[in-house]
């Protein structure tokens, strides 16, 4: 699992280092960021919600990227504070919500029963992933563990929208979602549980 968290730290900074680059020479902050892929996230639920969803997919992975940029963009220009992180996480968890209620309304608006199920189930599953990640935290334990984090959900979500000319992409993608969200917070549990027997 080390291994996993040091693969995607990597990935995360060889990704965000060109936009990073670009926005340190200016007076955006962090937090402008944000909210600005916040704002992306409810335009792509809109999106999601009224069946554009190749756009939407395009937008859920642009918001995705901007979710990676405010927290290099802070380290790099030393702006990093405790509000910061606390607004970022917040954000990041509305963002995910906002976006699968869009999924939601789509099949609710389709009279779709394992559409409306699968995207229920899957608002609190991938949730759950991030809660226990916070409560392990407060408690100064290593939390990044697990094998489904955000950005696999995002990743996931994005290509079953783009997908979503090909039957039953955007059920399968949920369904991964809700699967691997399930399995990983089992692993955070786990995780911890090892930790604080082990102290």
């Amino acid at each position: 699992m080390t291994k996993l968290v040091k693969i995607r730290k990597m990935l995360g900074v060889y990704l965000t280092r060109p936009v990073v680059h670009l926005l340190v020479k200016t007076s955006i902050t962090p937090n402008t960021i944000t909210w600005f892929g916040f704002l992306l996230s409810v335009v792509a639920a809109a999106l999601i919600a009224t069946e554009h969803l190749l756009v939407a997919g395009l937008l859920v992975l642009v918001a995705g990227l901007f979710d990676l940029v405010d927290g290099a963009l802070a380290r790099r220009t030393k702006q990093t504070t405790n509000f910061g992180a606390i607004l970022d996480s917040t954000i990041d968890r509305l963002a995910e919500a906002v976006i699968l209620l869009g999924v939601l309304i789509l099949y609710a608006r389709a009279q779709s029963f394992v559409g409306i199920l699968l995207a229920g189930i899957a608002i609190p599953s991938s949730l759950l992933v991030s809660y226990i990640r916070a409560r392990a935290e407060v408690l100064n334990l290593e939390s990044e563990a697990g094998l489904f984090t955000r950005a696999e959900r995002v990743i996931a979500l994005a290509l079953g929208l783009l997908m979503s000319w090909i039957d039953y992409a955007l059920f399968t993608a949920l369904g991964i979602i809700i699967l691997f969200s399930l399995f990983t917070a089992g692993q955070r549990l786990l995780h911890a549980w090892q930790q604080m027997k082990s102290s």
